[in-house]
């Protein structure tokens, strides 16, 4: 029962992204004549406060014990989903959004030393492989859930977390472990914290309101200042801090920083590809969100498929090759959009190849640069690392959604514009395709014994 438990509350938070972003285009006409970019923060709030919160909080389980800390995130998301769906305006939705991100980073540190904790020692890592597959199935499951409630309205995109979060909280009660506190050493960097979110915020909101403003206008120009000078304070202050929010020292070791770059190119260029999909189908198609849902399937369904089949050929020929391979058929994918894109819809020809295409690219790279990072690294940093690598992933989330409102501009059916993000997303995979290579290099060059 407490696997159960800790099972839904991380089916709940994965499954946000999916079918928030189907919903996006609905909440725009009700929050009418809300812009692409106010939208952007109902996405971008969430992501840029998890990336923040997600080290603190989850060193605070560690102090505290994971099991209070669990059910107090499951409590605050619950009850920021309620404040989701009741929200009278975009910003207080918003706000209700930053909310729900941190009762989020409440629960995904804390829920795998939870399950771990209710599964004999021999069980570990088929529990660990369960939790990480919880991912890939919320990912094939969202866009059809996520378009099937906005067809009654999107305010039960929010409403259906809160029978899940009461559930999860009562029931977490009665049954789940109570797990020792482990670490009683001070909290990282609360300040620093605060210095990433600006920075990220000020950079994101530069980049939604350009369109708008202008590049040289004094708003811009002072929103990418601030965005410079919180960045330059916060890496200052890392190299410094006893207790660093985030360990970026970690990123000078050469696999670990190589996948880290992967990892952040590549989750922009996945934001681009999520969040321009569901605006094509919508807003250009016109189709509804449940024919959405259903037509963006085929991707995320593909996932968890590829990464349970691919497992064995990581172990035998590295981590490298996947990575290369999984960005060429991701950008593959992307150009393929570019090439045979029609306002026209024709899913065969135009939508249903890239998903295809991308869906593979994505199960072959995301997860095997992940684990190239955590695995590089000394087992007493493997925690801190895939701290670091999820914050990154999230920062690179919040960006890739900024980039995307940034070409569109007020162009949101314009086929230049969305062709031009596309092939941004392409360069990206490739590049990401490319740090694949350097980690097959770095992996031969360890393997090469060293002379006595």
């Amino acid at each position: 029962m407490a696997t159960v438990v800790v099972v839904l509350a991380v089916f709940m938070t994965n499954l946000d992204l999916w079918i928030v972003n189907v919903a996006l285009p609905d909440l725009g006409r009700s929050f009418a004549p809300a812009t692409l970019g106010d939208l952007s923060w109902v996405l971008n709030g969430y992501a840029i406060t998890l990336a923040a919160l997600l080290v603190v909080v989850g060193r605070v389980g560690d102090r505290v014990g994971q099991r209070p800390v669990f059910l107090t995130g499951v409590v605050v998301f619950t009850v920021a989903s309620l404040a989701c769906a009741l929200a009278p305006s975009l910003w207080v939705l918003v706000l209700a959004r930053v909310v729900q991100a941190a009762g989020a980073a409440a629960q995904l540190p804390t829920s795998l030393a939870l399950l771990l904790a209710t599964v004999p020692a021999e069980s570990r890592t088929k529990a660990t492989r369960s939790w990480a597959a919880v991912g890939g199935l919320a990912a094939a499951a969202g866009p059809v859930l996520g378009g099937l409630l906005v067809q009654l309205d999107w305010r039960w995109v929010f409403v259906v977390n809160v029978p899940i979060g009461v559930f999860a909280v009562l029931a977490g009660r009665a049954v789940l472990p109570r797990p020792a506190a482990r670490e009683t050493g001070a909290l990282p960097d609360v300040g620093g914290a605060v210095l990433v979110t600006v920075a990220v915020a000020a950079l994101t909101g530069a980049l939604v309101q350009a369109p708008d403003w202008g590049w040289t206008s004094g708003a811009t120009l002072a929103l990418l200042g601030v965005a410079v000078l919180a960045g330059a304070w916060f890496v200052t202050r890392t190299a410094r801090h006893e207790t660093p929010l985030l360990e970026l020292h970690l990123l000078r070791l050469p696999r670990f920083g190589l996948a880290s770059v992967g990892t952040t190119v590549f989750g922009v260029a996945f934001a681009i590809m999520l969040m321009s999909n569901v605006l094509w189908c919508q807003d250009v198609w016109g189709w509804s969100a449940l024919q959405t849902g259903v037509a963006l399937v085929p991707g995320p369904a593909l996932v968890p498929i590829v990464t349970v089949l691919t497992a064995r050929a990581a172990a035998r020929l590295g981590h490298g090759p996947l990575v290369t391979v999984g960005g060429l058929l991701f950008a593959a994918g992307m150009t393929w959009r570019s090439v045979f894109v029609s306002q026209t819809p024709n899913y065969v020809r135009d939508l249903l190849p890239s998903m295809l295409l991308t869906g593979t690219g994505v199960g072959l790279a995301l997860g095997t640069l992940v684990a190239a990072g955590v695995q590089s690294l000394p087992p007493n940093r493997a925690a801190t690392g895939s701290a670091l690598v999820n914050s990154f992933r999230q920062i690179s989330a919040a960006v890739g959604v900024a980039l995307l409102v940034t070409i569109l501009g007020t162009h949101v059916d314009s086929v230049n514009e969305f062709r031009t993000a596309w092939l941004l997303g392409a360069v990206l995979s490739l590049a990401t395709a490319a740090t694949g290579v350097a980690l097959t290099r770095a992996h031969r060059r360890a393997a090469i014994p060293v002379p006595a």
